[in-house]
């Protein structure tokens, strides 16, 4: 893969990336279709599929996450892909296939709170692996979803720090006609919870009616409010709501219009997270 990366940039050949963990769904897909537009007709798109493990915390998901690689090659082609780089633990890792990896890239500053809190190693594993895939890819320009907006802050952060010549493009969050973000996740819930799983998506579209509709809104009291509305569902449990500037993720004690909003709630046994703007 870095071999043919490097003879391709010797070309002068755009590469554009989009890193992903596989189970495709319309998010992914519109994120290669962008990808597509970016490289331009001389161009390549990259897709990457790693089911990375040390982004997994003790007790998560690391073991079911849904892994449909020959379905994923077929919507990757058909969306426009050049080049899907499917690796495994001993690529990406060659001194340890578990955990014990010895080198790391850690971001220290926006990686902790909200999913870093609540996620204390995840995004050690997220830095580290997007590091690693873009010294084997060699792109120009990354392509990431908006849904993950702290992952996107973080991987911005570490590429200004560490001078990786290339570019981050965050495309919006592709939802559901009900308001659900897209997510591989979403497979786990069963059609009870899958109905409750909206709570998320009317959470954040209550925060911003208030804010928008009664000014600026004490973050205590508006984080009150969503917790009540997400308590109504039989299955869900909140695990963060946080309201923050979006450019330095740093929280906001009184939440004016413009301001992020971004939230994690348990539906049943599945954590799905999600953002918007006030």
């Amino acid at each position: 893969m870095q071999r043919f990366s490097l003879e391709k940039r010797r070309e002068r050949t755009r590469i554009v990336l989009v890193p992903t963990m596989g189970s495709l769904h319309e998010g992914h897909l519109s994120l290669i279709r962008r990808a597509k537009t970016k490289a331009g007709k001389n161009g390549l798109v990259v897709v990457t599929i790693f089911v990375n493990r040390t982004q997994f915390g003790p007790g998560e998901d690391f073991g079911r996450y849904p892994r449909t690689e020959r379905r994923d090659l077929s919507l990757c082609r058909d969306a426009g892909a050049d080049v899907v780089f499917i690796p495994d633990d001993a690529d990406i890792y060659p001194a340890s296939t578990d955990t014990r990896f010895s080198c790391h890239v850690e971001e220290t500053k926006l990686s902790k709170g909200m999913e870093g809190a609540s996620r204390p190693s995840h995004f050690r594993g997220v830095t580290t692996v997007v590091a690693k895939l873009f010294n084997l890819t060699q792109p120009d320009i990354a392509i990431f979803g908006a849904k993950d907006f702290q992952q996107a802050a973080v991987i911005r952060r570490m590429v200004r720090d560490l001078d990786f010549p290339v570019k981050i493009e965050v495309a919006p969050t592709v939802r559901e006609p009900d308001g659900l973000a897209m997510s591989s996740r979403n497979a786990y819930l069963t059609p009870a919870e899958r109905k409750q799983a909206t709570v998320l998506y009317r959470a954040i579209a209550l925060a911003r009616k208030n804010v928008r509709e009664r000014g600026p809104f004490l973050a205590g009291k508006l984080k009150k409010i969503v917790a009540t509305r997400i308590a109504l569902e039989p299955d869900a449990e909140l695990d963060y709501v946080d309201f923050f500037n979006p450019e330095t993720l740093q929280p906001e004690k009184r939440v004016s219009k413009g301001a992020q909003m971004a939230l994690a709630v348990r539906i049943g046994q599945t954590r799905l997270i999600d953002n918007g703007q006030m």
